[in-house]
């Protein structure tokens, strides 16, 4: 039987909220991020979530520094962010 994987082994990941003004299709801005470690999380009107981990965090924040994509919060939370940026919480129905 295999270990569980427990909440402090799974691998870390900061949340960066950006807005995106110049940039508005999903393949524009998954086309921008190709070159960094980031994942591309959520979209709105004029801004975004990515996704990053702990190690890269540093080097994709700098790099948001200047371009068409800025970065504007981040957090180890998901949630904080979507506050911060003021994300329109989609329910689904189950």
């Amino acid at each position: 039987m295999s270990k569980k994987l427990t909440k402090a082994l799974r691998g870390k990941r900061r949340w960066i909220g950006c807005e995106c003004s110049k940039l508005s299709t999903r393949k524009e801005i998954k086309e921008y991020l190709s070159h960094l470690p980031a994942k591309l999380y959520d979209l709105q009107i004029g801004k975004c979530i990515i996704s990053v981990s702990l190690d890269d965090y540093k080097s994709v924040r700098n790099e948001l520094l200047e371009g068409p994509i800025k970065s504007v919060t981040s957090s180890g939370k998901i949630k904080l962010v979507r506050e911060r940026m003021g994300f329109v919480n989609n329910t689904r129905k189950r």
